[in-house]
């Protein structure tokens, strides 16, 4: 299990366009994923996502700040850094995922927690300022 749960971490620390074939050796066929913008279902739908990325932001780039191992879950605490397309400001996002593995090492399923409000659409210009207002406006 924590061969597994490093070797997933290093693919992240690592990801680019061309590493995505190695996703077959890493993530179950009918591998889950989850965070703010999607929940797909099967390892050819998990590796849209990451080329959907790949194709709308440069330079993205995960860190791996921690792990923890709970049975047959792991916990990622990590940091995802990336630049707008045609922007040369570095956005940051912070977030964990939980992710549980199969009893051969596969990856069953990928379920990313992040607040997308506060760390990405507060940023946006229009719809930011009328976030803001909103928090604002709920806080005690």
């Amino acid at each position: 299990m924590k061969q597994a749960v490093a070797a997933y971490g290093r693919f992240f620390e690592s990801i680019a366009p061309e590493s995505l074939d190695r996703l077959d050796g890493i993530v179950a066929p009918d591998v889950r994923f989850v965070d703010p913008f999607n929940d797909v279902t099967g390892i050819e739908k998990y590796r849209a996502v990451f080329r959907h990325m790949f194709e709308t932001v440069e330079q993205p780039r995960f860190t791996i700040l921690r792990t923890a191992i709970e049975g047959d879950t792991a916990f990622y605490r990590w940091r995802f850094s990336f630049r707008r397309k045609g922007a040369v400001e570095i956005w940051t996002i912070e977030g964990m995922s939980e992710v549980r593995f199969r009893p051969d090492g596969l990856v069953a399923e990928h379920i990313d927690h992040w607040d997308a409000a506060s760390q990405l659409y507060e940023r946006l210009p229009v719809l930011g300022a009328l976030l803001r207002w909103v928090r604002r406006k709920l806080a005690v």
